[in-house]
């Protein structure tokens, strides 16, 4: 436990250092969306395109994967909608909450973590992950707020979400990448040095990008902060892990690499989707301030875990 504790907390440590020059001002929000936008667009779809380039569509898609993450997350996904709903809140704030308890932040972290800590093997385990939330999960809470703002689901919103998806940065590189394994060929070396050296700039950048964000947030709506929190660091991984080695019985370190991705802290992009669509967000900042920080102890137990199975 120790030793996976020092592993992974250079990678917590960046994100201090985020937090603490995004509390000072030296790196104000200004600074800290354009960083983000550098990763998002550039760094980190550089990644996962070599990423995908190098693995076979087989190395990435398992059904037997697939059908467990989904179920685990549909589960939890829809014990945070009942909780919600039993507290009364409208639908639309409901799926935010849902949203929290089961997305957490593979692109930014989990990705440049998880492909550290458990070897480049996890890299096609984790772009599955990635994939269905980036399709799945993000699609869904589309369709329920617009849903439920409009009373209905015309083709002008799926075509819309359609168009969100395919000008996914995320998508589209991991989507390229796949086609180039696919068709059986081989990056160029100048682009594969390419592609390398700019997906080094993914790690740090959005580790600090990380911390520089939380710097802005803040812990209001602690009671319901705290039981999103405990969904997405403790119910999530332990469903996805009854689901992937009892239910459904994955590979298992393919299935290591699920709870661990699982184990994650709420995802940056929630907090996106609710600032967008007005809908909680004060409570999904809180859900990812305090998922973050106690996801630095959460994130060491699994994968000390996981690596012991």
């Amino acid at each position: 436990m120790l030793a996976i504790f020092l592993k992974t907390l250079p990678f917590f440590a960046l994100i201090g250092l985020g937090w603490g020059a995004g509390r000072l001002r030296f790196f104000p929000d200004a600074a800290t969306e354009y960083l983000t936008r550098f990763v998002f667009y550039f760094a980190l779809s550089a990644m996962l395109f070599r990423f995908a380039a190098n693995l076979s569509l087989a190395e990435i898609f398992d059904a037997r994967f697939a059908a467990a993450y989904l179920s685990a997350c549909l589960a939890v996904y829809l014990l945070a909608t009942l909780v919600a709903r039993l507290r009364r809140i409208p639908a639309t704030e409901a799926a935010v909450e849902a949203q929290c308890a089961v997305i957490g932040n593979t692109g930014f972290l989990g990705v440049p973590l998880l492909t550290v800590l458990l070897g480049a093997e996890a890299a096609g385990p984790i772009l599955m992950v990635l994939a269905i939330d980036l399709i799945v999960f993000s699609s869904l809470i589309t369709l329920i707020i617009t849903g439920a703002r409009e009373g209905h689901l015309s083709p002008r919103i799926v075509k819309v979400l359609l168009l969100g998806l395919a000008k996914n940065p995320m998508i589209v590189s991991m989507a390229a990448g796949l086609a180039i394994s696919s068709a059986g060929l081989s990056l160029p070396a100048p682009v594969e040095e390419f592609a390398t050296i700019l997906g080094a700039a993914a790690t740090p950048c959005a580790l600090f990008a990380i911390g520089a964000s939380l710097a802005s947030k803040t812990a209001e709506r602690l009671s319901v902060a705290l039981w999103l929190s405990f969904a997405k660091l403790i119910l999530h991984p332990a469903a996805v892990a009854i689901a992937a080695l009892v239910v459904f019985r994955v590979e298992p370190f393919a299935a290591g690499v699920m709870i661990a991705a699982a184990a994650l802290p709420v995802a940056g992009n929630v907090y996106i989707l609710a600032r967008n669509y007005g809908v909680a967000p004060q409570r999904v900042s809180a859900s990812i301030l305090i998922s973050t920080v106690f996801s630095i102890v959460t994130v060491s137990l699994v994968v000390a875990w996981i690596t012991r199975v």
